[in-house]
């Protein structure tokens, strides 16, 4: 086979379906023919694209093959490279398109040499390196090295193939340039061979050499690229390298060491984090809801206001800013339009909320392995020095999703909690053409992140965070270790309600209303005082239906301090009503009235008597309602028409964000990657069909285009793809008009006609619906 498109015309259908599925992108479109997909799988994007996806030994032995002089055997790539077997990465570059050629003839595929100037970190050999220099200054270098020039007229490519022979053993002339050479030598050997001077290509001769870098330009032993650029030749690199082509080369990644702990300790551990992730989230959105943060002008969120958060939430403003972050990824969170924008919950975490624990985590753990976003640069500052705020679009990284995939999947590998350095050298070992400062960043932040939201537990992945990245259905394995949520509290007589684990969430919306959480943890502590059960009450809720509430979902006896709370304070709730003149105090005690009235902290208010039991203030409702309450009564708002005012804040909602939706990454799916091959061998066919035959351009016949019945023209075309010959059909175009093609069909599938169109002088599919009709045009060919 002569070429790479020769040679992938030569691949079997499972070979190109491997190819296809290693390298997708190759079928974005579908290429026409064999020939079209040669040609995009060696542009350079997409052999950067293969090359990236190669370990540390795949790509030693591509590179090795770039050394080498091509074709190179098996046998002579495993002897330059010093290792044992190297047939899966061998095998592995042919199923990618990187390598082509039998065991005796392997070559790299076009657009590979490109992608690498210096092989293995070794610059080019002297012939080449040297292939630039005139004549006069190789004939001085020759003459310093004892080599005598030709006589005559001095060819340059004959010089620098004396100078090529001359550098093969380079040992005595590095010895004789002196230590100091040899180190500056040292310091190119192992890559990149390149360095930068001054006045690289001045002329020097080693009598008047003085510096360590003149006596290696006199010998040769360094080639000047350019006034200021100096590259070493591979011939010394080599020498100096002892013949090895790489420095500490392994067949194998580094191992994930770490302490391996009981896989149900992990689990446990996990699925507990899990639901703290899940209710962290859930209390931050109905924070929100009911008081919103603005969006900053610049976009994202202001520090004071994470910090602001991170307190509510009795979390540090780390975790504040994965969360925030995470339900922004889920949708559940999105800001309102306009100048003075707010951060508000979407109407998708009405739905969200309604949903089971474990489906609730199966969102938010698939949105943080899809989103660009990097909470981790929360609080960080950018190149320019300004400052990266939550939420902002300074937070995106390209490379953020697909480093989290690959990092659960290096746990995947291991049932050991590895530090987060052996995770790094890991990778650096799988993928070591995306290695950068970014990436180890990316591994710290990943790990510390899917600690918090519940996939690892104790550094160590866990079961149900395997099920999510093979895709599978992860509520059996995460739903038993969820904690189970009970319907009961212990009231005690210190006004407080303990609730022995995660509350069913009506009674914990209840509870919310009417205590307020004092601690959390294993067990989470309520506190109620007037100012929470004024809250309730405020809410439409009565005391009787709060102490019957506490009746029946307490273990204990209501202690009576906690009855008599709730009743001392719906006793004096609503005794007072407030309306607006701006707005009135009304009360049927006039004594009451007149408490307030004479009460100095009242001054302000600008109250005065409208009648015995009626109070009036220019304040707004609202402010007036606050200030008596601060003076310890217990106010209540009155509409127009006398009845209660409900005054609890309406939690707001915002659009979701269409641009921000995500969902996991998928593997491409094998029936399209096999529609895909049988695509491209069709057009393939097609194209050596017409190739062969070499005809001229057809006219369409004169006349109406062909009718025929649909099941009659399919079949005909069925039956001329057996037998070969041409065919005259009708084809209706977007616009409906009819139009005559000569057609020789080659594949019927799938809707579609692939054939090669003689009107067109061109492979074309036809949608089988357009097709009016057909009629013979050739008699039947022979195969």
């Amino acid at each position: 086979m002569d070429t790479f498109a020769d040679w992938l015309r030569g691949r079997s259908d499972d070979e190109l379906r491997s190819l296809l599925s290693a390298r997708p992108e190759l079928i974005n479109p579908v290429p026409a023919e064999l020939g079209a997909l040669a040609s995009r799988a060696t542009t350079p994007a997409a052999v950067s694209r293969a090359v990236d996806r190669l370990d540390r030994l795949t790509l030693a032995v591509l590179e090795a093959l770039l050394v080498l002089p091509q074709p190179v055997a098996y046998g002579a790539l495993k002897r330059a490279l010093g290792l044992g077997e190297l047939r899966t990465a061998v095998d592995r570059l042919r199923s990618h398109g990187l390598v082509w050629g039998t065991d005796r003839t392997l070559r790299t595929a076009p657009g590979v040499r490109q992608l690498f100037p210096h092989p293995a970190g070794l610059g080019p050999p002297a012939a080449e390196a040297f292939a630039g220099h005139p004549a006069e200054r190789l004939t001085e270098i020759l003459r310093d090295l004892d080599v005598p020039p030709p006589n005559g007229f001095s060819d340059p490519d004959r010089l620098v193939a004396l100078l090529a022979d001359r550098l093969a053993d380079p040992g005595p002339l590095i010895e004789a340039a002196g230590p100091e050479a040899r180190a500056a030598l040292e310091m190119l050997a192992w890559g990149p061979p390149v360095g930068r001077i001054d006045g690289a290509r001045r002329p020097v001769r080693i009598a008047s050499a003085e510096t360590p870098i003149e006596r290696l330009l006199a010998r040769g032993l360094l080639a000047a690229t350019d006034d200021r650029t100096v590259t070493l030749p591979r011939e010394v690199a080599l020498h100096l390298r002892g013949g090895r082509l790489f420095r500490d080369l392994t067949a194998t990644p580094p191992a994930l060491d770490g302490p391996v702990r009981p896989a149900a300790l992990v689990d446990r551990t996990a699925g507990g984090q899990a639901f703290t992730a899940v209710r962290l989230v859930e209390d931050l959105l109905e924070l929100w809801g009911i008081d919103p943060p603005p969006v900053l002008r610049s976009g994202g969120l202001a520090v004071r206001e994470l910090r602001a958060t991170a307190g509510l939430l009795d979390t540090d403003e780390r975790t504040a800013a994965l969360l925030i972050e995470l339900a922004y990824a889920a949708g559940l969170l999105a800001r309102t339009g306009g100048v003075d924008g707010e951060w508000l919950p979407t109407k998708a975490y009405d739905l969200w909320r309604l949903q089971d624990t474990a489906d609730r985590w199966v969102e938010l753990a698939t949105a943080w392995l899809a989103t660009d976003r990097v909470p981790g640069l929360a609080g960080e500052r950018d190149e320019r020095d300004r400052l990266i705020n939550a939420l902002a679009d300074e937070s995106v990284r390209a490379s953020a999703s697909e480093v989290r995939r690959t990092t659960l999947t290096a746990l995947a590998t291991t049932s050991a909690g590895p530090a987060p350095d052996a995770v790094r050298e890991y990778l650096a070992w799988q993928e070591p053409r995306r290695g950068a400062r970014l990436r180890d960043r990316l591994v710290g932040w990943t790990l510390h992140e899917a600690e918090l939201v519940g996939l690892t537990g104790l550094g160590a992945l866990a079961s149900h965070a395997r099920v999510l990245l093979r895709g599978g259905d992860v509520a059996p394995a995460l739903n038993p270790l969820l904690p189970e949520p009970v319907d009961h509290v212990l009231l005690q007589a210190d006004l407080t309600a303990v609730a022995p684990g995660p509350l069913v969430t009506s009674l914990a919306r209840e509870l919310s209303l009417m205590a307020d959480v004092e601690s959390t943890g294993g067990a989470t502590v309520y506190r109620f005082t007037p100012a929470s059960v004024r809250r309730a009450l405020d809410v439409g809720r009565p005391a009787a239906e709060l102490i019957d509430l506490l009746t029946r979902h307490s273990t204990t006896p209501v202690p009576q301090p906690l009855t008599y709370l709730i009743e001392d304070v719906a006793r004096r709730h609503g005794h007072l009503r407030v309306g607006t003149a701006s707005s009135y105090v009304r009360c049927d005690d006039p004594a009451t009235l007149e408490e307030i009235v004479a009460d100095r902290r009242a001054a302000g208010l600008r109250l005065y008597r409208l009648a015995p039991t009626v109070l009036v203030s220019r304040l707004a409702r609202g402010d007036l309602l606050e200030a008596l309450r601060m003076m310890g009564f217990a106010p209540v708002a009155e509409s127009p028409e006398g009845g209660v005012v409900v005054t609890r804040p309406d939690a707001m909602r915002a659009e979701a964000s269409a641009h921000h939706s995500v969902s996991a990454p998928s593997a491409p799916d094998a029936s399209v990657i096999a529609a895909a091959v049988r695509a491209l061998r069709a057009g393939d066919e097609a194209a050596r069909h017409s190739a062969q035959r070499a005809r001229r351009r057809s006219e369409a016949p004169a006349g109406e285009p062909p009718r025929s019945p649909s099941m009659a023209t399919v079949e005909e075309l069925r039956y001329a793809v057996s037998r070969g010959g041409r065919l005259w059909i009708g084809y209706l175009d977007q616009q409906g008009q009819a139009s005559s093609r000569i057609v020789e069909p080659v594949r019927v599938e799938g809707g579609f006609l692939t054939a090669y169109d003689a009107t067109r002088d061109s492979i074309q599919r036809f949608a089988l619906h357009r097709i009016t009709g057909v009629a013979q045009v050739d008699p039947p060919t022979p195969h």
